[in-house]
Parts: C-alpha cells; structure tokens; sequence
C-alpha cells in the first residue's frame, strides 16, 4: 500500500491492518513522517517533531507483533500526535509559551501512557496557543496554525494543532483538552468529530504539580471518525489514583455499543440557549444536520429555554486557577508572556470569594435547566460555533449577524456552558458555508451517557457521512 493510500486511513483500520500483517508500523510511521513533512510548512500543525524515535518504537512493535502480541495492541501502528499541554516522557511540554520552551516530560500523561500501551506511537507535539487560553491557535514560541480548508484561517484553538493535523490526514489520532471549548471548537472548525466527554472520564493530569480545583477541563477525541473517538475513550478512560475525580471505566465498551443506539429518541434543539446570536449560512448547515435526526425517525422540537450566560463567570474562574498555575514559574519573566494572556490571567486572580460564590450560584441554576431538559428529552442539539472560521491569526470575530459582541466569549456561546455543567458533547460536520469552510452541530447528553453521544454521532455520520477533507 502506498504511503498516500495509508495516510487516508482511519486509526482503527490502521490497527486491523497492522495486526493482520498487511501493513508494518514502520510503513504507518513513514507515511505519517512524510506526510508531515510535506505539509506542516503550510499548517504549522506539529512544533516538535522525534522522528527517530517514532521509527525506533514502530521496530519493536513490529517485533513484537511478529511475537504473536498482536490482540494487546488495539492501536498498533497508529500514529499519534500529542497536544503540547499534555506529558510525553522525554519530550518538550511548553504550554506553547516561551518562558517554558526547554521544559521536559519526565513520565506521560495517563491517557497518553494509556494510547501508547495500547500500540499508538508519537511522532510529535502539536500547537496550541499559550496554555490554551485563546479558541484560535497563535504564540509567541511557535506562530500561527492554519486551517487546511483555507490557510488564511483559524483550525480554532486551543487544540488547534491537533486539529489541522487530523484534518490534513497527517496523522489518524491526536490529543485534545477541553476547558472551554478546546476540543469542539477546533473540531468544528476543521470539520472533524470531537468530543468532551463527561467531566472526570479521562484522568486529567496535574500541569506543573498543581492539583486543579476548576471542574471544567477534560481530554477528549478529535478524529475523522466516530469509531475512533469510541476506540479512544474505551482505551483512555477509567480510573487513575493521580486524578481524584476520574471515574471507573464504563460497563460496556463504547465502542461495543456504537451500533446499539435506542429509538426513536426525543430531541431538543436550541438555536441560541436564549443569548447567543448565529450567521445565517450555520444556521442553514445546523438546520439541514436537524433534517437529518429527523429523517432517522427521531423527535425534533425547538425549546426556548433561557440559559444564564456564564461566559465571563467561566473565565474569570479559570483564568485564576491559570494565575495560580503559572504566576510563580514566571516570576520575573512576565514579559516573555503574550501580553493578552497574561493580562487576562492577571485580571482573573482577582476574583473573591464573594464572586466566586455568585458563579457557583449561577451554575446551580444551569444545572437545574439542564435537569429539566434531561428529564423531557435524551438529547440536546445546538449550533457548535455562530461562525466560520476567522482569520488564522485572530482576534476573535467582534459581530455576529451584524450584531456586536457584548462579550468576547460570545464567539463560542455553545461551548463553555457544558463544561460548567459537566455534561458530555461533541460536535458533528453540520455542512458547509458559501464559502466552503465547516459548520457545525452539537450533542449533549445527560452526564455519563457518553454512549448515548457517541451513538447519536455514529448514527448521524452513516447517514451523512464525513468523507470529504481538504486537497493540500
């Protein structure tokens, strides 16, 4: 099979492939290598890049597998590209940011121990911006990522490396973190599958030996399939001593169950959560993504449930634990920062008790909606972003339908809302906008009905699927 018939390939037939022997992981890594070289010029999706050690391991594997070991390894030869907020033992973590650029990984990330046991091989880290904290890709140590679909835009952020990745068919699985959106957004974005699973599915890590005391950050995947997001989380999820609010892995597979989805199921849809605003041409993709649930024989209905926007409540609580996070590491080197990261975080560390505790007031209320909504229906829909991708190197749109931002954050309305709430959802290929880039739709589920997501999706993707990707 040829390097460029390789590269097309879903993580999960890679895998079948190389167990059955049809394909060696020195064939996947070489393919993967080459296609990364080739484009990452344009994209700027990888920043670091072990090229020698990716070949080494794929050796071993492919000893290992000669060694009968094939079944141990549901991800043998998969290439795999790692977010570069997210531990490689021996690799760089540098948060995408200059005062932390020698930085290197003594042990990896539990879900990234957990890909490569299972046969995924690194080839490298890739971009996002400055501890993830803008929803477009740009820093100071590395520069701009691009969107395949059009290189004067945004694959979105923060995991937009590991987006523009997936979608230029560099690689068939990457790393994603969702704290506000990171991995939806740029899935969107770029037209691919990405899912924030229920909060507490995957084990989060501690960044710079701090233990996280905000409940909204998950790792999640962002694929070109559905299967491989189910074959991700069965693999990464569950239970790990370092993380106290990671969860026990669920009853049965989720890739098991990917094909068992109950029905007819009764769907809400909310176009705007009651303040948000969208560009008609996604309203027109989401709309057609609806035709498509309705025309499986599910039950649509448009509710006009008013969220309360927590937007600046969400930022002002992370970008404190950020603060936290960051500010001593910095000391005296503040000025290597990007200077509307650190302000943001600088502003956030503010906070008192007394706001705190009126955030939490408002999530008590989210929470009660969604309650409510999960008592009525299985799923919720949404438009995934208002807009299309903007320009590569930002800022983020300041109007919407030629209606201003009051809120910067209303550039992502439908995202940070679920990862206050803890609830899993993913965005879908939605369609196209005039001026061909993605639009996208969301599914959100009742907390721990992961399943029910991935099913909706995988139903969804039989019955429109995703199998076209940019020409680069």
């Amino acid at each position: 099979m040829r390097a460029a018939q390789i590269t097309e390939l879903s993580a999960k037939r890679v895998a079948e492939l190389v167990r059955d022997g049809e394909l060696s992981p020195v064939d996947t890594i070489e393919a993967a290598l080459g296609r990364i070289e080739a484009l990452n010029p344009r994209l700027n999706a990888f920043v670091h890049l072990c090229p020698e050690r990716a070949l080494e391991e794929a050796g071993h594997q492919a000893e290992a597998l000669a060694g009968a070991k094939a079944a141990e390894l549901p991800l043998a030869g998969v290439a795999l590209g790692v977010k570069d907020m997210e531990d490689v033992e021996g690799l760089p973590t540098s948060y995408g940011s200059v005062p932390f650029a020698g930085r290197v990984a003594e042990r990896d990330a539990v879900h990234v121990g957990r890909l490569r046991r299972a046969g995924a091989i690194v080839v490298g880290k890739t971009n996002t911006p400055e501890f993830g904290y803008t929803g477009f890709t740009k820093n100071r140590l590395f520069g701009t990522t691009r969107n395949p679909w059009d290189l004067e835009r945004t694959p979105g952020g923060s995991s937009g490396g590991s987006a523009a990745a997936i979608a230029s068919r560099m690689v068939p699985l990457a790393t994603a973190s969702d704290g506000g959106g990171s991995v939806r957004i740029p899935a969107c974005y770029v037209g691919a599958f990405g899912m924030k699973p229920t909060f507490g599915r995957i084990p989060t890590c501690s960044p710079l030996g701090m233990q996280r005391w905000v409940d909204t950050v998950c790792y999640g995947p962002l694929t070109r399939t559905v299967e491989d997001a189910a074959l991700y989380l069965d693999i990464a999820s569950g239970y790990h001593p370092s993380d106290p609010d990671s969860l026990p892995p669920p009853a049965r597979p989720y890739l098991e169950t990917l094909d068992e989805l109950p029905g007819p199921l009764r769907i809400a849809f909310s176009r705007d959560l009651g303040y948000a605003a969208v560009e008609p041409e996604i309203m027109r993709e989401v709309e057609s993504a609806l035709a498509a649930f309705t025309s499986m024989g599910h039950s649509v209905e448009e509710i006009a449930t008013v969220f309360p926007d927590l937007g600046r409540g969400w930022a002002y609580m992370c970008g404190a634990e950020t603060h936290a996070l960051v500010a001593a590491a910095v000391a005296g080197r503040e000025d290597e920062l990007g200077r509307s990261f650190w302000q943001g975080v600088k502003a956030a560390s503010a906070i008192t008790a007394a706001d705190m505790g009126e955030i939490q007031r408002m999530r008590v209320e989210l929470n009660r909606l969604l309650a409510d909504i999960f008592d009525r229906y299985d799923l919720l829909l949404t438009p995934q972003l208002p807009t299309e991708a903007f320009a590569a190197a930002g800022p983020l749109v300041a109007e919407i339908d030629g209606r201003p931002l009051t809120n910067p954050l209303q550039a992502v309305a439908f995202t940070y809302p679920f990862n206050f709430s803890g609830h899993p959802a993913a965005s879908l290929r939605a369609g196209f906008t005039d001026a061909g880039l993605p639009a996208g739709i969301q599914v959100v589920a009742e907390r721990h009905r992961d399943d029910l997501v991935l099913q909706a999706a995988r139903a969804y993707e039989q019955a429109r699927p995703f199998d076209s990707w940019p020409e680069l």
